[in-house]
């Protein structure tokens, strides 16, 4: 059985470039990974999205941090499964080494 991981993008909406490119850089390498990497795109302005959204930000911040602190994980922000790992538009290189380590330990 072949390892997966999953991403996640919270994206904002087209009028978002750097929501926009980061989904490129993501959509530029996911056919070399096939059936290994899921992608998933959370447009937080979509009901399942926000929720989504304030989960992933709720495990980084607990509850409290969200609720109460009003602390939301960045957009965009990349995900591999529920781990915040891109706040930032990553290089084709940064991307596939993090996908690479990621698949190893799943």
């Amino acid at each position: 059985m072949q390892n997966k991981i999953h991403i996640e993008l919270a994206y904002k909406g087209k009028s978002c470039l750097p929501c926009v490119y980061m989904e490129e850089a993501i959509m530029e390498i996911l056919p070399a990974y096939d059936r290994q990497v899921t992608y998933r795109r959370l447009d937080i302005q979509s009901q399942e999205g926000k929720q989504r959204f304030l989960a992933l930000s709720c495990a980084l911040f607990g509850e409290q941090g969200v609720y109460k602190h009003h602390r939301l994980a960045p957009i965009p922000a990349l995900f591999i499964d529920g781990d915040l790992l891109f706040d930032a538009i990553p290089s084709r290189d940064e991307l596939e080494g993090v996908i690479t380590e990621k698949l190893s330990e799943a």
